[in-house]
């Protein structure tokens, strides 16, 4: 027990001295893996918002199906309850004709005025206001609902919708593609100041070997130090980004008041720990995949 105690205080003090030697060296890797690391967090951010966007838009998306103007009311409550049982849909509510004209008399004058100039006669039909559960099924489930007997017309604004939700899933594609490009550019950002520090330190790995040193008491030390300079780089990283982000979400609601994004704080906790983590386990990786080739003696 004393004995690994010992080999592992010397693990951790060979790494401090390796970054004390290399302070500089060491320093502008942190700074780069926290730049790059504070890129990749916002960009994660970025891509949650506009999926908190675009989920936000989608359940504001509905379907209206109108009625034939001579549909019997108990016709149109049997229609209710079977477009509620189709696949895929999550809300039907029905608008009467009676209902649609006190709509049309808040935006445009009183019933009374609306019938004078109809004859007196109610022109309006019944419809449905239909929610679905998944907006990229909506033309299938408006197709669904045209088919149904006394179903008029439907409209979901179909143009508009498709080009929303096409708009929407290359922004995530999009996204994801950046966030990937910047993790592997963390990951070799740290492999390239790690292997130089292993190569100035190649005669003294080699003569280790040759004593009988294995080569996971040679990596040890490495890969601390890959682990110190992650965590270091996420640390900033993250903290940059929780300070920040509070702020200017409060700025851009101000400006755009009606455009929802995510304030829920746990999300940013997580992401931000998720940073330093991350910048962690970059920092080692890349210390064991740098370290590699020079223990091939």
């Amino acid at each position: 027990m004393v004995m690994k105690l010992r080999t592992w205080g010397y693990f951790f003090r060979q790494a401090f001295l390796s970054l004390w030697r290399n302070a500089w060296m060491s320093m502008a890797a942190g700074t780069s893996v926290a730049v790059t690391l504070f890129i990749l967090g916002a960009f994660i951010l970025l891509v949650l918002n506009i999926n908190f966007i675009a989920l936000a838009l989608q359940s504001n998306l509905e379907i209206a199906a109108f009625l034939r103007v001579d549909t019997p009311r108990s016709q149109a409550l049997a229609l209710k309850h079977q477009i509620q049982n189709l696949p895929g849909v999550k809300e039907v509510e029905l608008v009467t004709k009676e209902q649609g004209l006190k709509i049309l008399a808040q935006q445009f004058g009183s019933e009374e005025e609306l019938l004078g100039a109809t004859g007196g006669v109610n022109p309006l039909p019944d419809y449905f206001r239909i929610k679905v559960e998944d907006a990229s099924r909506i033309s299938e489930i408006a197709a669904a609902i045209q088919n149904l007997p006394a179903v008029e017309k439907v409209n979901y604004g179909q143009a508009v919708v498709e080009r929303l939700l096409a708009v929407i899933r290359w922004l995530r594609y999009l996204g994801v593609g950046i966030i990937g490009l910047l993790g592997i550019a963390s990951l070799m950002l740290l492999m390239i100041t790690i292997r130089l520090a292993v190569y100035a330190r190649r005669r003294e790995i080699n003569i280790m070997k040759y004593v009988g040193a294995t080569d996971w008491f040679i990596r040890w030390p490495f890969l601390l130090e890959g682990l110190l300079i992650g965590l270091f780089g996420g640390g900033v990283a993250a903290g940059i980004l929780a300070w920040g982000y509070g702020p200017l979400t409060h700025k851009i609601k101000l400006s755009l008041f009606f455009l929802p994004l995510i304030e829920d704080p746990a999300v940013v906790r997580y992401t931000t720990l998720g940073l330093v983590g991350g910048g962690g386990f970059v920092g080692a990786l890349g210390s064991l995949l740098a370290i590699h080739r020079f223990l091939k003696v």
